[in-house]
């Protein structure tokens, strides 16, 4: 019998962050997402792929509970995170996403705050009451993991919206990280960036996931081979495949993955 994509094994038994088992997606009767089992194994860049329209950002936004919140959205099946089920009862959707923290695709920069306030907006949520030297060191801390410190150290206090879109979008990867996340979702994130912007957020990805687990939705399959340790292929809301990217795109397994990673549909 052949494999199914939800049958897929533990990669590598690595130490796994975050986990889906048999998750489906719905926009009231429409399913988005169907029945798709994905580890997501700790301290990766884990890449999906596939054509416009296949459930690549729906599945990404029920990895955090964001799907519920769009008109009609719902979600059947588990997302375990640390091997806990994220929709279980009783469990914050707030905390939530502050452990698994998402950037989307157009830099989405709070545009009334400072640079700083942005930064520190994240810190606020929660019943935590942190010190003003707190605050101060977490925004450099993550300003300094967004690679953006240098760039505007000497303007903390002035408008985020001044910035350039790739500064506004490593802003907004700064912003992510500042309450020390487990996972980082990463929507398309350089959609809507120039080539140097795009460089430094992939460079960022390199760097990032000693810290923290990252799933990014791409439609750039060259990006996905330089940034991701493993590639998960979605078509019409299923899973098709997932492996370690260097042995997807060199030799994968399904006739349907070869057909889109060639280009004869998508």
């Amino acid at each position: 019998m052949e494999k199914r994509p939800e049958d897929v094994k533990r990669p590598d038994n690595a130490l796994v962050r975050i986990e889906t088992r048999r998750l489906s997606a719905l926009f009231g009767r429409n399913i988005a997402v169907k029945e798709t089992s994905l580890f997501f194994p700790t301290n990766t860049v884990t890449a999906i792929i596939g054509p416009s329209g296949c459930g690549k950002s729906t599945f990404l936004r029920c990895l955090n509970r964001m799907h519920e919140l769009s008109d009609g959205g719902w979600s059947t099946g588990s997302v375990l995170l640390d091997g806990a089920d994220i929709y279980g009862p009783g469990t914050d959707p707030v905390a939530i996403r502050r452990r698994i923290g998402m950037v989307f695709q157009r830099p989405t920069p709070f545009p009334t705050m400072s640079i700083y306030d942005n930064v520190a907006s994240g810190l606020k949520v929660g019943d935590h009451a942190y010190k003003r030297k707190e605050i101060d060191d977490a925004v450099e801390r993550a300003l300094r993991q967004g690679a953006l410190w240098d760039e505007v150290k000497d303007r903390l206090h002035t408008s985020a919206t001044a910035l350039s879109g790739g500064q506004q979008q490593r802003l907004c990867i700064a912003r992510c990280v500042a309450p020390l996340p487990e996972v980082l979702l990463l929507d398309e994130p350089t959609a809507s960036l120039d080539p140097a912007g795009t460089q430094r957020i992939e460079e960022l990805c390199h760097e990032l996931k000693r810290q923290y687990t990252i799933v990014i939705v791409t439609h750039n399959m060259q990006q996905a081979a330089r940034v991701s340790d493993y590639t998960a292929f979605l078509y019409m809301g299923e899973l098709i495949e997932i492996d370690r990217t260097s042995q997807l795109f060199t030799k994968p397994a399904k006739e349907q993955t070869e057909a889109y990673l060639t280009g004869r549909f998508g």
